[in-house]
């Protein structure tokens, strides 16, 4: 099939939640788009009397990574089907037996929304194909280059990048509504419904452990932090502190290194890793896990946002956060992107094998 139309990945979800009922729940999200459009995600997993940790997973958020879409329906899926035929999971050369699926249906709610930017899905698909943004034009003074916000860089965390960052940082954000890179970051964080609908999953699902944002491309596997080099050496060194302001931002330098605790670093590094290992698996495709840090500065992301909840909010779990990049194009010739979903639906099934390790 061709890359689906926002119409088809939203009737394709709920067509999942109605076939699958035992193992499955249609969840819509509070706040429809900008355009008006209603969005749902889809929890999947046994229904136990106790809850369960979850991984939260998104895509669609940059409108022209078409691929991301599919990718997370195909994945929700493969688990389904599997666990309800009592089969295993083949993807290329990695296989999963079906006591593996039923074990991540029963230990974790997987919950799945993969069409977080429904509007600028729609804009890149029928206007712009290198549309990245949303479609709010509140900001945009009646320019059409100016219409729309780049949700991945409209969550908390950094937002006052101007003074957060070294003056020389190359720090992927911008103010400006026109930004040729299509990265501003919206009047303030959270300005958009659709970076509040993926904070709200966050708070629904109040056991979310891990969470995963699925986007295109550089074929790796990022991990936090985005604004800095990770240190575990010295707690001061964090964003929180504003004796670091305007010194974030640079490479190898001594200035700035965003605090990450071992243990959280070592999870991080497990996680990417055996992700990367199973994609490997399908047919010899390298992705390298790596910080976010190491593809460029950023801030306002959902991946360092979700990490940061639990340092400014100590009542709050540890979020683990990561980033796929997949592909080395946006939109891939239709037969090479069926085999990215593959590779990538490989790796997060054993992403989830790997959460639930002790």
């Amino acid at each position: 099939m061709p890359y689906m139309n926002i119409v088809e990945v939203e009737s394709g979800l709920s067509s999942l939640g109605t076939a699958f009922p035992a193992t499955s729940d249609l969840v819509e999200l509070p706040e429809p788009s900008v355009e008006g459009r209603t969005c749902h995600a889809l929890r999947i997993g046994t229904h136990r009397r106790e809850p369960k940790n979850a991984v939260v997973l998104t895509g669609g958020v940059h409108a022209r990574e078409w691929g991301s879409c599919e990718i997370l329906l195909d994945f929700a899926a493969d688990l389904l089907h599997a666990h309800d035929g009592g089969t295993g999971l083949a993807y290329g050369g990695t296989h999963y037996t079906s006591a593996q699926v039923r074990t991540i249906l029963e230990e974790l709610d997987v919950v799945v929304f993969p069409l977080v930017n429904p509007d600028g899905r729609r804009h890149s698909q029928t206007v712009d194909w290198d549309w990245r943004r949303n479609r709010n034009p509140a900001q945009s003074g009646g320019n059409p280059a100016a219409v729309g916000v780049d949700i991945n860089r409209n969550f908390d965390f950094l937002f006052d990048f101007a003074a957060a960052f070294h003056p020389l940082a190359p720090v992927r954000v911008s103010d400006d509504p026109a930004d040729q890179n299509q990265v501003y970051q919206g009047p303030g964080p959270f300005s958009e419904p659709e970076t509040r609908n993926v904070r709200w999953l966050l708070d629904h699902f109040v056991r979310t452990r891990w969470y995963v944002d699925v986007h295109s491309y550089t074929q790796t596997m990022l991990y936090v932090w985005g604004d800095d080099d990770s240190q575990s050496d010295d707690p001061a060194r964090n964003f929180r502190n504003p004796a670091f302001d305007g010194k974030r931002g640079l490479k190898n330098d001594l200035l700035y290194g965003e605090f990450l605790p071992k243990v959280d670093a070592d999870d991080s590094v497990v996680l990417a890793e055996q992700f990367c290992t199973a994609l490997k698996g399908v047919r010899g495709k390298t992705y390298t896990p790596k910080p976010s840090f190491d593809l460029y500065p950023t801030c306002g992301t959902s991946g360092d946002y979700t990490f940061a909840r639990h340092i400014i909010e100590p009542d709050q779990d540890r979020i683990l956060p990561f980033t796929v990049e997949w592909g080395t194009e946006f939109q891939p010739p239709w037969p090479e992107m069926k085999k990215i979903v593959l590779d990538v639906d490989a790796g997060l099934v054993q992403f989830c094998l790997t959460a639930l390790a002790p």
